[in-house]
Order: C-alpha cells, then sequence, then structure tokens
C-alpha cells in the first residue's frame, strides 16, 4: 500500500514516520482492497482536548475511508485513527458480503 505523510504547521521526525508506517502495514492486512492512504498530521490550539490531529484517509476501489482523531500525542491519535479504521473496514466487508 502507498502511503502518502503530510505534516502540517511541523516537521515529522522519522520515528512518527515509521509508527504511521507500521500502523498502517497492520492495517493492510485487514483492508486488502486498500490502493492507498493519506495521512494528514496537524497541530491545532486546543490544549484541553489535545492539540494533535490525525486525518488518515484509506482509499480503496469504488470509496475512500476517512477517521480523524483529537489526542494529546500523535501517536494515540494515529492508534485511535487505525482503531476506526479498522471498524470502517470491516463494516465495507459486510456490506459487499450481503
Amino acid at each position: 500500500m502507498n502511503v502518502q505523510i503530510q505534516s502540517v504547521k511541523f516537521d515529522a521526525d522519522q520515528r512518527l514516520v515509521d509508527f504511521v508506517n507500521a500502523k498502517l502495514a497492520k492495517l493492510d492486512r485487514f483492508a486488502e482492497r486498500a490502493t492507498g492512504a493519506d495521512v494528514i498530521l496537524k497541530l491545532d490550539k486546543d490544549r484541553e482536548k489535545g492539540n494533535k490531529i490525525a486525518v488518515i484517509t484509506l482509499r480503496m476501489p469504488g470509496e475512500e475511508l476517512v477517521a480523524t482523531q483529537q489526542a494529546r500525542t500523535f501517536e494515540q491519535a494515529i492508534d485511535e485513527a487505525v482503531d476506526a479504521l479498522r471498524r470502517q473496514v470491516d463494516k465495507a466487508k459486510a456490506k459487499v458480503e450481503k
């Protein structure tokens, strides 16, 4: 799967890029039809909820699945977004099987 990572208002270090790639590689096992993913990491001003936002768009033939999560760390936001995408992939598989 082709993964494009974009960081807004900061430069993502290699450790964060490797973390994103590892998480999406695990997701690739569930989403066999996925052709690629776009990951946008950005900083927000809301410090109470957490100022790190991760938006993951999973491209599949005929549809795009999107998950947006906000947390105190990028790792936590990515974890939650990948979990949300996994649930969306399961629902899409169930819909196709019907």
